[in-house]
């Protein structure tokens, strides 16, 4: 049996694929090695085993976040040999899991907007060009921590429009001291950011809302590659949909696809 896992830095979702069926599915939390220790990617691995349980695994197919390095890639391969004593590992950035879920064995160019955002060119059997990743402190454009970013900075500097700042407020209760603390000081706090993201989401009606969304998504147009068409895999490109393909319309770009998470995507690729 293969199992297939799509990590994030929020959760990773894994499916343990039994010929041409799914025998199991589930998800844990997610991590990135770019931020996330040993330890605890390894616990979260271990995890995953205890889930599988005594099921014969005889292949592990890893796509994730903060996988683009070979250190990294070697990193969350040996960690995952430990847990699961098998071998026959293979770890991918999950750049290449978006590009097998959208487009299987033909070209394109895939694009991830979730907690992160990422994009790179596809010509059906390899990534011929990615945009270089600077993280979610310069980069990350149009993703949920980009937008979670835009949406506190307003409030605290009152750019919020009133009546959306009062429903922020009894949501979250935030202090400024204790807020910058956590952001500066915290754990995974692209994480923690791309949490108010779904403040966006709950209000998506809201004219304050689309604009902010669709300025996120502007500068992600404007910091990665123009072509005719994109494909698109995440949670933030999936429930911001329609701000997303007016903005690709504005820029005359045309979507082929848009998948909430890839990992429907790269079960039919694996039983293929």
């Amino acid at each position: 049996m293969t199992l297939i896992c799509d990590c994030g830095s929020t959760k990773a979702e894994w499916v343990l694929l039994d010929g041409d069926n799914v025998a199991k599915r589930f998800v844990t939390t997610g991590f990135n090695p770019n931020f996330t220790d040993g330890e605890t990617i390894k616990n979260i691995v271990g995890e995953a085993k205890d889930t599988v349980g005594n099921q014969s695994i005889n292949k592990i197919r890893f796509y994730g976040s903060g996988c683009g390095t070979e250190a990294n890639q070697n990193k969350v391969a040996m960690i995952l040999a430990m847990v699961f004593k098998i071998n026959d590992i293979e770890v991918y950035p999950d750049t290449l899991g978006a590009c097998h879920a959208l487009f299987g064995n033909n070209p394109g160019v895939a694009c991830i907007l979730g907690t992160g955002s990422n994009a790179c060119v596809y010509d059906g059997k390899e990534i011929t060009e990615s945009v270089a990743s600077l993280g979610f402190m310069i980069g990350d454009e149009g993703s949920g921590c980009h937008i979670g970013k835009r949406i506190v900075h307003d409030y605290f500097l009152g750019l919020m429009p009133e009546d959306l700042r009062k429903k922020f407020d009894e949501k979250y209760h935030l202090d400024r001291e204790a807020f910058l603390k956590r952001v500066y000081q915290g754990e995974q706090p692209s994480r923690f950011l791309a949490e108010f993201a779904k403040f966006a989401a709950e209000n998506i009606e809201n004219e304050y809302i689309k604009i902010v969304v669709g300025d996120c998504f502007e500068a992600f147009i404007n910091s990665n590659f123009t072509c005719d068409a994109l494909g698109f895999v995440g949670s933030i490109a999936y429930v911001f949909q329609d701000i997303l393909l007016q903005v690709l319309s504005n820029h005359h770009i045309t979507c082929s696809k848009i998948l909430k998470n890839p990992m429907d995507g790269l079960i039919e690729y694996y039983k293929n």
